[in-house]
């Protein structure tokens, strides 16, 4: 079926709300994926950092496979094995003082649920986030998200938000106060443009909301689960928040999320206070425990690192030797971003990467983002991003 033919049949029904690529994507396998005329990619996106263990990991599919064949779903006023094995897989991955759990669909409820659970362990309603923050676009999530071209046409469905630069710490100090409930912040914000939490940054706004009688709230949607070179990106900084996110890679392409918080905080909560029909449904937990089980089995947050050091170095060189191609390069593990100097031009990057077989991301307007599987080989990694340099 030709691309003009999809796009007439997407018209006829679907809700506009998304811009295509000129790509119908058929299957995937690994670091690749293949069109419906079977034309093949080389993925750098991982289909938006979740496929962590790549495409079609059969350890993943056979997880899923089996379980479907058992249950699929039942409702959480019954225990389920496959539930309390993801419990218990994830208090040994968090800080000790995170042991409380809740499975939710997406990342947008797991950031719901983080905020419902500041608001009722502390009785107050403002939340300080920062700049460039991405952290949902359900209307809680967009309560606190820093990019107003997401928040602006909800603005009067939503609290004036408190807004403050991303990793500037005296910021933060004025802005933390006896009202506040708690602090939202990304280790490294992804769709900002992959920006790194400066050294110290972490720990310094957690002692403040502590300080104040507010807490701590890390999303790791996107950078848990091995993708900035360590299980969690809170262990570069040794911090441990008060509530986690965590979603994305965690079901490695099965929609999967959950929301973590300390004794403390699951203390202040009562029964009834967050649910949902599908969470922690048997057949997520089954992803879940299959992913992290790859994960950690196969060393992939360690190999992040190392290869992950590798890949930014490499942006780093081209930015140093093209400065009017690039500025900068950043990131951590095998999240990175390559500032590029022409906003225009990047743009259009996508697109000619597409028809030179790569799937790649811009984001910030400027900032090209790779985010492949955590065990891409590193042959078709390198390779692509030679042919990504040569297209800048």
């Amino acid at each position: 079926m030709s691309l003009d033919a999809l796009a007439r049949r997407e018209a006829a029904h679907f809700l506009p709300v998304v811009n295509r690529m000129p790509i119908a994507i058929e299957r995937g396998l690994g670091s690749r994926v293949f069109d419906v005329d079977g034309r093949e990619y080389v993925d750098l996106t991982a289909g938006w950092g979740v496929c962590c263990i790549g495409h079609c990991h059969p350890e993943l599919v056979d997880a899923i496979r089996d379980q479907a064949g058992r249950l699929m779903q039942t409702t959480n006023l019954f225990y389920t094995l496959p539930q309390l094995d993801v419990a218990d897989q994830l208090a040994q991955l968090t800080p000790a003082g995170v042991t409380r759990s809740f499975l939710v669909s997406s990342g947008a409820e797991a950031v719901e649920g983080a905020l419902k659970m500041a608001h009722r362990a502390t009785g107050r309603r403002k939340f300080v986030s920062t700049n460039q923050s991405f952290h949902g676009r359900t209307l809680g999530a967009l309560a606190v998200i820093g990019q107003p071209k997401h928040r602006d046409a909800y603005r009067d469905l939503l609290a004036e938000p408190v807004v403050v630069p991303f990793g500037d710490l005296s910021a933060a100090r004025a802005a933390i106060d006896g009202e506040t409930a708690a602090f939202i912040v990304e280790p490294v914000q992804g769709e900002g443009g992959v920006n790194v939490a400066p050294s110290g940054y972490l720990a310094g706004v957690r002692g403040l909301c502590h300080e104040h009688g507010a807490l701590f709230i890390l999303d790791e949607i996107q950078t848990g689960i091995g993708r900035t070179g360590r299980m969690l990106a809170l262990e570069h900084d040794a911090v441990e928040p008060d509530i986690l996110t965590l979603g994305k890679g965690l079901g490695g392409g099965f929609p999967v999320a959950a929301f973590l918080c300390t004794e403390t905080v699951a203390g202040t909560v009562s029964l009834g206070d967050h649910g949902g029909t599908y969470a922690g449904n048997p057949l997520a937990a089954a992803a879940v425990r299959a992913v992290l089980e790859v994960v950690t089995r196969e060393k992939l947050a360690e190999r992040a690192a190392d290869v992950g050091e590798r890949l930014h170095a490499r942006l780093a060189r081209f930015a140093a030797e093209h400065p009017e191609k690039a500025e900068a390069a950043r990131g951590r593990g095998l999240l990175q971003g390559l500032v590029l100097a022409d906003t225009e031009r990047a743009a259009g990057l996508p697109l000619r990467a597409l028809e030179s077989g790569m799937l790649v991301n811009v984001t910030a307007g400027n900032v090209m983002r790779l985010f492949p599987a955590l065990n891409i080989p590193e042959d078709e990694l390198f390779e692509s991003v030679e042919r990504l340099l040569e297209l800048i």
